[in-house]
């Protein structure tokens, strides 16, 4: 049997070499993503520290974050030149969901930066104070 010029045997022998071909690449490129996946980061190494619920921020102020690991942890409050002024908590935190209070009537008005440091992480959010 003749297909445009081609026997039967040529037109399969071509798809099993397509057929080859497409799953070699296939299986080269499953190789590259896992060798590339290697150094990913882990989320369960790092909190999550979420901004204010209010803006400006005054009163009572409610610092949240979470981890995946109980960890020692470190919340500050630092001023607009990166310098620590006031630390809010130092202590080991449960996992989970954490609530830290703070009074920010101690602050004079204006901007200041909240600051959570663990072992491997130092992660900041901003904050405006008007009370």
């Amino acid at each position: 049997m003749l297909l445009v010029g081609y026997s039967f045997m040529d037109v399969v022998i071509g798809i099993l070499y397509v057929t080859l071909a497409g799953t070699v690449i296939f299986l080269l490129y499953r190789r590259l993503l896992r060798k590339l996946n290697k150094g990913a980061v882990v989320q369960t190494d790092f909190c999550v520290l979420y901004a204010l619920e209010q803006d400006p921020a005054k009163g009572e102020l409610e610092f949240y974050f979470t981890t995946e690991i109980s960890r020692d942890i470190n919340l500050s409050i630092l001023d607009s030149d990166m310098k620590s002024i006031v630390t809010v908590i130092e202590k080991k935190v449960t996992k989970g969901g954490n609530i830290v209070r703070f009074d920010s009537t101690t602050l004079s008005n204006g901007e200041y930066y909240f600051c959570l440091k663990t072992e491997n992480q130092k992660t900041m959010k901003k904050m405006r104070v008007l009370n």
